[in-house]
């Protein structure tokens, strides 16, 4: 009887759930089948899989994979890395450590529109950054960052504001980790390496795993970052599949391809996030 009221009470939320996720994949997988173009909506018809075709043979469709590849592993390496670094560097008791973490940690709430603003004209901008003030007042010639390193300046951008989001999760889970053992350690005189490999590595495994999954969710969707600094150029260079179906549905007004897009970059997900589980998932099970 308990357990027919529980269900009857969590049926509601699953039903939405459901609604919520099924309505738009539903639409999503109709327009993909049919001509659908805004300019001329009195054209539409169904076109079998004409849709996927189109999108797959766009000459931007396989550099954007691999942009979105090298933009997610790229920031997911840089992230994890000195998250991990800064978290074990202010675990330690210092003057002011309060005020330290909350300066590190601000970075994560500036919106991704504000935080490209900020990068593309008060630092990487070639006349008047702060890159380029620093490589005049050492004689050397301004970079134009944002045109020569497109994906490699989103990827800064990026990873500056989310570094403070892996701060934050080893930080804390820092706190909880056993001091007992690290002081046993230290009279048995393992060295600083040998604390970190065998005690505190093992120990953030499974928030380094919920990290990347956190992030991997996000990072391939990236599309505030690169729509108000490169605009996907030069080229396709810095272009990854969001902003390739963004172009698609709102540049070139073809919903239907930009549906059929839209599957692409769900099977990607998938398959990027299978393959993440399966390596990090003895992490989740210790």
């Amino acid at each position: 009887m308990n357990q027919t009221l529980a269900r009857w009470l969590q049926a509601p939320s699953i039903i939405m759930l459901l609604l919520w996720m099924i309505v738009p994949l539903s639409m999503t997988i109709y327009f993909s089948t049919i001509r659908y173009h805004l300019l001329y909506p009195d054209r539409s018809g169904f076109v079998g899989l004409s849709n996927y075709e189109f999108f797959y043979t766009d000459p931007s469709f396989w550099p954007s994979i691999l942009n979105t590849l090298i933009l997610v592993g790229s920031v997911l390496s840089i992230t994890v890395i000195s998250g991990l670094v800064i978290a074990l560097l202010i675990d330690r008791p210092f003057r002011a450590r309060g005020i330290v973490r909350v300066l590190l940690i601000s970075p994560f709430f500036i919106m991704p529109t504000v935080n490209a603003l900020l990068w593309k004209n008060m630092i990487m901008n070639p006349v008047y950054g702060l890159s380029a003030v620093a490589a005049i007042s050492v004689g050397a010639e301004p970079v134009n960052w944002l045109s020569e390193y497109p994906l490699w300046s989103i990827i800064v951008m990026v990873s500056w504001q989310w570094t403070p989001f892996a701060v934050l999760i080893f930080m804390t889970s820092l706190q909880s980790q056993d001091q007992e053992q690290k002081e046993a350690a230290l009279l048995d005189g393992a060295g600083v390496w040998s604390r970190f490999y065998n005690l505190t590595l093992p120990h953030l495994a499974r928030p380094i795993a919920i990290v990347i999954l956190i992030q991997m969710i996000f990072h391939l969707s990236i599309f505030a970052e690169i729509f108000v600094t490169t605009g996907g150029g030069p080229g396709n260079q810095s272009t990854n599949l969001t902003f390739l179906i963004f172009a698609q549905a709102l540049q070139g007004f073809d919903i239907g391809v930009a549906s059929a897009g839209g599957l692409f970059a769900i099977i990607l997900a998938n398959i990027v996030a299978i393959f993440l589980v399966r390596i990090i998932g003895k992490s989740l099970t210790v």
